[in-house]
């Protein structure tokens, strides 16, 4: 049976909400703090859960992030190759404004203490046609990928943050791309229109799955010379965390699951609108029975 394999950062968020953001040499006190787990990784693997798919996370904390774990499962990702390590979890001092803005410092502790050989093993427990899913949040990702190719592993990447390294990654090697207006236009080399952009991404890697995110102006798909596009769907915007990732999960899952690019794209834009309309990122994201 298909397994998807997700390796990806894990952090702990520490959110301090503020008058404004500090400025140099300046103290001021916050309203608030919470501590809520965070990174692309985690947010992607419990999107793919919650849309109904069966999903391994892979990736590495420090003692402090074990209650991350527990979390995971919680929402049935299965968490047996999160390896921990003497060090820190990633970290990330988010500080939020009155007006909404955000201010971050990113810590990658477990992050960035990925070992090849705990990718070795890894990789080692999935075979051909199993999926594999990755951002930009941890070290090793085009070693993972190299590796994840000579296993025929269908790969699927979002690369998020979003990097000059990237353009030196072994893209050809995919098998999907999912990336917003920004990261797709560097990556093309155009600051054309989306339709554009996409074009430029699917002449350049042909047979690749290729998603292109726009926020409130929806999203595109192109393979080669296929195309399909869908509207966002409305929502009171109260928290935009993990949308794209709640977008990504749901449409892999929507896929994997026999839906045709149209649909999955319709159904991914409906779940990110409801994670929008929520504060939060895990908790935000929607189980697939609150989709109509």
């Amino acid at each position: 049976m298909m397994k998807i394999l997700n390796y990806g950062s894990l952090n702990i968020d520490i959110v301090y909400q503020v008058p404004h953001i500090v400025k140099p040499g300046e103290t001021i006190p916050a309203s608030d703090v919470s501590k809520n787990a965070g990174g692309k990784g985690a947010n992607q693997s419990v999107a793919l859960a919650k849309a109904g798919a069966s999903v391994w996370h892979a990736g590495t904390i420090g003692s402090d992030g074990e209650w991350l774990k527990e979390l995971l499962e919680s929402y049935t990702v299965k968490t047996d190759f999160i390896r921990s390590y003497e060090g820190i979890t990633g970290q990330a001092i988010i500080q939020v404004s009155e007006e909404g803005q955000n201010s971050i410092v990113l810590v990658g502790g477990g992050n960035a203490n990925n070992r090849r050989e705990d990718i070795d093993d890894t990789l080692s427990h999935f075979e051909e046609g199993d999926y594999l899913v990755l951002q930009n949040e941890v070290n090793l990702t085009p070693y993972i990928i190299e590796k994840a190719y000579e296993r025929g592993m269908n790969i699927c990447l979002n690369p998020a943050p979003y990097t000059e390294e990237v353009k030196t990654w072994s893209l050809e090697k995919l098998d999907m791309l999912v990336v917003n207006e920004i990261e797709g236009q560097d990556l093309a080399g155009s600051t054309g229109s989306y339709e554009e952009t996409l074009n430029t991404l699917c002449s350049r890697y042909p047979g690749l799955d290729i998603i292109l995110t726009a926020g409130a102006d929806g999203s595109w798909y192109g393979k080669d010379e296929f195309r399909e596009f869908a509207p966002v769907a409305k929502a009171t915007v109260v928290d935009t965390t993990a949308a794209g990732d709640t977008y990504f999960g749901y449409f892999l899952a929507g896929r994997l699951k026999g839906l045709g690019v149209k649909e999955a794209m319709i159904r991914a834009a409906g779940a990110a609108s409801i994670t929008v309309s929520r504060p939060g990122a895990m908790d935000a994201v929607p189980w697939s029975r609150e989709l109509t």
